[in-house]
């Protein structure tokens, strides 16, 4: 007797003697009717996968600490004011060191550069599967780029170890498609909440940018996995937001203008970001100098550009606090905006690690705070501070850059524990994120994996239709005749045949051919001849035909190469019997309906 029968069975009898046990009993006897095992499963692997994506972003941010000790002297977060202390040479020197053990390690261990966010949303798109190994190794590369003081983000490369943990957890305790797809989207829900210490952000964010749309069907093993996640984080790090944010407070309801143009400001920084890093990248594999030494020539170069502005170092998020809170002049902000700019765009481009989140908090910062400075002098009458336009344009660029304007508003607002300035940030990202759509057509993530010839849309239509099969689809009402009927019954039974044309078989069924009208040889409406020709003599020989397991990927590209609206389908291509016949628009419809559930279910067909 199944366990759903037992604790019916259970629930049923009554207890006098203990009713709160038959109360535990039947509540348990619904809820089991309301979540079926397969739902159940799934929420419990999603708790273990935030437990590994906590735990995985904890021990990143450690093992960076450990570098950066070794190659900068400290292990703190907030590196300006130490870095400001250190002799020249150091500051040139450390990220060229660190760059050439990153091209060393990579070539040994990886054969490619580190991989992050854009690899998560490919593998989210072709069915959720990973590999762990190598995102090990990118792990240990991201950190020690990030640790040696490059200029990039440590939030991609969390996500990245997060989802390969979670899609290998996937594979051992859940292995089914459409939960894998699931299960990574909350590796990388937790992931996120453990960054950012943001449990909200971590669960749309993961919905937004990896599955690429809302499903309700993973909302609830997604927000599970964020929030265990976040308790890892709590638990270690304490319940405090990135950025300790002073008292904002909108001067006036007419800056809300003004907050419109610094979104479409920040949408063309976030263009200029975007292709920087993007150009830089090709340069870089156009060049002559082996792919091992680039990273540490873009190390030197990030040093050079420290010695000037310490601020670009590392991940930035001193430097993001101190624009906030506006403890930085006009000048200096223009110019971290372009050397932040050159610099993630060497280290990233250059072939060292890190990601782009935390590179788009510190240039909003600071061309928010740039712009809030111009704003303050032209109104000081309507003024909510530098500060609040610093905060404005951290959100602002963050959703322009990743494409996910909601997960990013709700970041903004975890990240700093602010409301006020709430309807400021969602207007100032909604503006930025739909310009840049407009001119720049994707996300810096997006534009990446479009350079490598990868549509994401097209995989998941593509993963639509391979995961349907063509037992599915086929229709069993089809017209078969004996390859021994004569012509004067062969004409009759073709022209009332569904679709004009007739499956030819022999006696043990197996297909022989096929005979439409136009297969007929004008002998064939002969009088005289009429009961010499069968309808084997008359059939196309070797006629394409479908297997029951066949995809539908398979169905369709047979029909459009051997231009057929219908096609026989078969048991198996040994014995041919023939079970069925598939139709293009029978096809089309499985497809688009496939197509209507992934949408709904996020991304998800099966």
């Amino acid at each position: 007797m199944s366990v759903r029968r037992v604790l019916s069975a259970n629930a049923d009898r009554s207890d006098p003697v203990n009713p709160g046990r038959e109360i535990l009993q039947r509540t348990a006897t619904r809820l089991r009717q309301a979540f079926d095992d397969e739902q159940i499963a799934l929420v419990a692997v999603a708790l273990v996968v935030g437990l590994a994506a906590g735990g995985c972003a904890v021990l990143f941010r450690e093992l960076l600490a450990i570098f950066q000790s070794i190659f900068l002297g400290t292990g703190e977060e907030d590196l300006t004011e130490f870095i400001a202390e250190l002799p020249a040479w150091q500051v040139v020197l450390a990220p060229t060191i660190g760059g050439l053990a990153v091209g060393i390690y990579i070539r040994v261990f990886l054969r490619g550069r580190p991989m992050g966010v854009a690899q998560v949303m490919e593998a989210s798109a072709a069915g959720g599967r990973m590999d762990l190994v190598p995102a090990l190794h990118g792990a240990v590369a991201n950190a020690l780029t990030l640790g040696a003081g490059g200029s990039s983000g440590r939030e991609g490369p969390v996500v990245h170890l997060g989802a390969a943990v979670a899609s290998y957890l996937a594979r051992q305790f859940h292995d089914r498609r459409g939960a894998a797809r699931t299960l990574l989207a909350c590796g990388v829900a937790g992931a996120v909440a453990a960054s950012f210490n943001a449990p909200f952000a971590g669960i749309f964010f993961a919905q937004e940018v990896v599955i690429g749309r809302y499903a309700f069907g993973a909302l609830v093993p997604v927000a599970v996995s964020s929030v265990v996640a976040t308790l890892i984080s709590h638990a270690v790090y304490g319940a405090y937001p990135a950025f300790i944010v002073p008292e904002f407070s909108l001067g006036s309801w007419l800056e809300f203008p003004a907050f419109v143009l610094l979104g479409g400001l920040t949408a063309v920084t976030a263009v200029i970001f975007i292709r920087s890093i993007r150009i830089t990248a090709q340069l870089a594999e156009a060049s002559t100098v082996p792919a091992w030494m680039r990273p540490a020539l873009a190390g030197l170069a990030v040093g050079l550009i420290a010695v000037v502005f310490p601020q670009v170092l590392g991940v930035g998020y001193g430097a993001t606090d101190d624009a906030l809170k506006a403890e930085y002049g006009l000048w200096l902000l223009i110019g971290l905006i372009v050397a932040k700019t050159a610099a993630t765009s060497l280290t990233i481009g250059g072939g060292m690690g890190g990601g782009v989140f935390s590179p788009s908090l510190f240039l909003g910062a600071m061309l928010g705070g740039a712009f809030g400075t111009v704003a303050g002098s032209v109104a000081p009458h309507l003024f909510a501070g530098v500060g609040a336009y610093a905060m404005v344009g951290m959100g602002a660029m963050a959703g322009a850059v990743l494409g996910a304007p909601i997960s990013t508003i709700l970041i903004m607002v975890e990240l700093t524990g602010d409301y006020q300035l709430t309807m400021a940030v969602t207007l100032a990202t909604v503006t930025a994120a739909m310009l840049t759509r407009a001119l720049n057509r994707a996300s810096y993530f997006r534009t990446v994996l479009a350079e490598s010839g990868i549509d994401l849309d097209e995989r998941l239509e593509t993963d639509a239709m391979r995961q349907m099969r063509v037992r599915g689809v086929m229709s069993r009402s089809f017209s078969s005749v004996p390859r021994t009927m004569k012509m004067r019954e062969l004409r009759v039974a073709l022209a009332t045949a569904p679709y004009g044309e007739l499956f030819v078989v022999d006696p043990s069924n197996r297909l022989f051919g096929t005979i439409t009208l136009a297969d007929l040889d004008e002998a064939a409406f002969d009088p005289g001849i009429q009961d010499l020709i069968c309808a084997g003599d008359a059939a196309r020989l070797n006629p394409p035909m479908l297997t029951v397991e066949d995809d539908l990927e398979s169905a369709f590209n047979l029909m459009e190469m051997r231009h057929e609206e219908h096609i026989a389908v078969v048991d198996n291509r040994v014995d041919r019997h023939l079970v069925g016949f598939i139709h293009e628009r029978d096809v089309m419809l499985a497809y688009n309906r496939a197509l209507v559930d992934m949408h709904r279910r996020g991304g998800t067909a099966y």
